[in-house]
């Protein structure tokens, strides 16, 4: 399992919670911190069913930092070759702790696995701590695309080629559930 780690988890000693597969029961979560820390101001599109569609779609990586709190989650749909990172958010309680870099990273692990040559993502052009987040994380600017957003806001595209770069490291050890009796 991925844990996540930071160096306030280690001066305080407290256990790192894991990066998992989002469940169909943190949908409500995820719709409500997706309206509140990426949607502000331009309607609710990402609701509790939408999410939970995702969360089924066997296209779609949907994951969340926290054992039963969602404390951060990242949604990304793949596709032939070109993964899109649609949503990714960190509670404002656990935020500057790296939880949206381990989500990121874990996604591009398991981006580069499913074959995917890039990512894209958009963030609001005034979005500025997006851009430098994904500028340090080795996105590109690609471009301006004029009312992304409902036609209310531009978005910036930022693209990230998987197949000439070295990826964050991530390790994985599968859930108890996904192992055979041996396994245990």
């Amino acid at each position: 399992m991925v844990q996540a780690t930071s160096a306030d988890d280690a001066m305080s000693g407290s256990m790192a919670a894991p990066i998992r597969l989002a469940r169909t029961g943190d949908s409500t979560t995820i719709a409500r911190m997706s309206r509140d820390e990426i949607e502000t101001g331009l309607g609710w599109s990402w609701r509790p069913q939408r999410v939970l569609g995702a969360i089924r779609d066997p296209n779609t990586l949907a994951i969340v930092h926290g054992h039963d709190r969602v404390e951060g989650f990242c949604i990304t749909q793949f596709a032939e070759e070109i993964g899109h990172l649609s949503l990714l958010a960190v509670d404002a309680r656990y935020r500057r702790r790296g939880l949206g870099r381990q989500l990121v990273a874990w996604m591009l692990a398991s981006a580069r696995v499913a074959g995917l040559a890039t990512i894209h993502v958009e963030m609001r052009t005034t979005n500025l701590t997006a851009r430098a987040f994904y500028r340090a994380l080795g996105f590109e600017d690609a471009g301006v695309v004029a009312g992304y957003y409902r036609g209310i806001e531009s978005a910036l595209r930022m693209v990230l080629s998987l197949r000439s770069r070295d990826l964050p490291e991530v390790t994985w050890e599968p859930p108890t559930a996904w192992r055979g009796p041996q396994d245990h």
